[in-house]
């Protein structure tokens, strides 16, 4: 399956230009032959946008969801994306992802939740591993600070993620994640780790870019720059099954020196 990195900011405040600029990144994702799209985390609205992250916040299934499985079907390719989301008075930093049919196959809530910007307006998820079935593979969802704690992405292994999605808002000073972690961690997972970052100065935060996807042997297949790109690579499920019968990080596991830990 090739996979599509829309590395943007978008519009910061805006969801319908924010829908424009996924809508054209569909169509040019599509035109390359990619099966899927990935948008950063809260791509939708923008991240440092304040108040308006209450403001702006929808259901799940809201306008916004309709939009996307709108683009999704014309275009016909599968969009993983970045929101807030709304339950009652709760508002989470979400990712959805939905089929080439417009259909709603997963949505994940932030677990690990960054300082005290996203602490002050959002509640923690409490669901670790949210997977769904697309192009062969076992596609994992999870959101930028939620892909450095190993514990988490080692879950999501042990339950068959072949592709984890990490929409993402990394910013300065922290590039190494992208650089040095993502590849290890796609490395002692055997998964492939699409990494999807915003770009450019938005309000307080720099964020720098340096999308990704990296293989299960901890390769990087596609690495973006420091400005707005859209970059492909492609995951091959057969290399995922490959990689996990001659690395034998989680068949030499042993679980029973590790209670400690939790």
């Amino acid at each position: 399956m090739r996979i599509a990195l829309l590395q943007s900011s978008g519009r910061p405040g805006s969801v319908v230009e924010n829908l424009k600029v996924l809508d054209e990144a569909a169509g040019r994702a599509a035109a390359a032959g990619a099966g899927l799209l990935v948008a950063p985390e809260m791509f939708l609205t923008g991240y440092a946008i304040g108040d308006d992250i209450a403001h702006l916040a929808e259901p799940a299934d809201g306008d916004s969801a309709d939009a996307v499985a709108d683009l999704a079907g014309r275009h016909g390719l599968a969009v993983a994306y970045g929101y807030p989301e709304r339950d009652g008075e709760s508002v989470y930093n979400s990712a959805q992802l939905i089929s080439a049919d417009g259909v709603r196959l997963a949505n994940y809530r932030k677990t690990h939740l960054f300082g005290c910007f996203e602490r002050d307006h959002f509640t923690p998820g409490d669901q670790a591993v949210v997977q769904a079935e697309l192009g062969g593979l076992t596609v994992g969802l999870m959101i930028c600070y939620d892909v450095e704690f190993p514990e988490n992405v080692r879950a999501h292994a042990l339950a068959g993620t072949g592709l984890l999605v990490v929409p993402t808002a990394q910013m300065h000073p922290f590039q190494f994640v992208a650089e040095s972690m993502i590849p290890v961690r796609a490395f002692e997972n055997q998964m492939y780790v699409a990494y999807v970052n915003r770009v450019g100065r938005e309000g307080e935060f720099e964020f720098v870019g340096l999308s990704t996807l990296a293989g299960p042997d901890g390769v990087a297949r596609a690495r973006a720059g420091r400005e707005e790109e859209l970059v492909f690579a492609d995951a091959d499920p057969a290399f995922v099954a490959a990689s996990r019968e001659a690395n034998p990080y989680l068949k030499d596991r042993r679980p029973g020196l590790y209670g400690s830990l939790a």
